[in-house]
């Protein structure tokens, strides 16, 4: 046995380590309980007054991405834990 695991006895070896969630994906992404992934469509942060009014309330409705798709199987392992 190495020595590193007989200076400390009460560690559990067996257990695999937690993988680590993409902290930038955890403030931009939700998980429905569908398994859809919602998230916020860009370009309602500037220069609003060249947009017509109809771009602007599509704009700010949520963006979906099916968990089925590339995206959603990107974000999938972005967010293990969702």
């Amino acid at each position: 046995m190495p020595r590193h695991f007989q200076a400390f006895p009460n560690i559990k070896r067996e257990i695999m380590p937690k993988i680590r969630s993409n902290s930038s994906a955890k403030k931009r992404f939700k998980k429905t309980s569908s398994g859809k992934w919602l998230h916020r469509k860009a370009g309602l942060r500037h220069l609003l007054t060249g947009m017509s009014a109809k771009r602007g309330r599509f704009l700010r409705k949520s963006g979906v991405f099916e968990e089925t798709s590339s995206e959603g199987h990107l974000l999938a392992s972005y967010l293990p834990y969702k």
